[in-house]
């Protein structure tokens, strides 16, 4: 799997050392930082999906489909290890943490995550639709509406990100299970 594959085996080590944090606010910050990581991989899958996607637009009108199909296949593997890691932080942060708050926005970007996925495919074959077809304006016009959707959920989002990082920054404030 590449980087990607070294990226997620560097993240269970890492958070195999927060478990080991034991109780206090470090096992907590370690969590809520990992977390954090997780969403930074999450934006460097996204930009690799981009950047072999417009590759492979690029290669019309004989598009190298292997390729793109192996880039598609390493990412899903991506997105699947990101998404596992962060149901397991979620659980913790709920059961172990009493962090209901917490486990509740990362249930949320986990929901906005798989709905900008969904969009994301759903604007790459809009894409190629529209280069397919320049004569057809509603793959054009397609393509705009999806990028705005895509958009909007990205907005989406950074604003539980925002509600995260104001809920996390308060167990900090407030000193809580030091």
């Amino acid at each position: 799997m590449g980087l990607l594959g070294a990226a997620l085996r560097s993240a269970v080590w890492e958070l195999s050392l927060g478990r080991r944090a034991g109780p206090g606010m470090s096992g907590l910050k370690a969590l809520v930082r990992r977390f954090y990581a997780l969403q930074e991989e999450r934006v460097e899958a996204y930009r690799l999906f981009d950047e072999g996607h417009r590759a492979y637009l690029q290669s019309s009108p004989d598009y190298d489909f292997v390729r793109y199909r192996q880039l598609v296949h390493e990412i899903t593997q991506a997105f699947n290890g990101i998404s596992k890691e962060v149901i397991e932080l979620k659980s913790r942060l709920h059961e172990e943490w009493d962090r209901p708050d917490l486990s509740e926005h990362m249930e949320r970007i986990q929901e906005r995550e798989r709905e900008k996925l969904e969009l994301t495919a759903r604007l790459q074959l809009a894409k190629q639709r529209a280069l397919d077809h320049p004569e057809n304006e509603s793959y054009q016009e397609e393509t705009q509406e999806l990028k705005q959707r895509v958009n909007k959920t990205i907005e989406a989002i950074n604003e539980i990100l925002q509600d995260f990082k104001y809920d996390s920054e308060e167990m900090e404030e407030t000193g809580e299970r030091e």
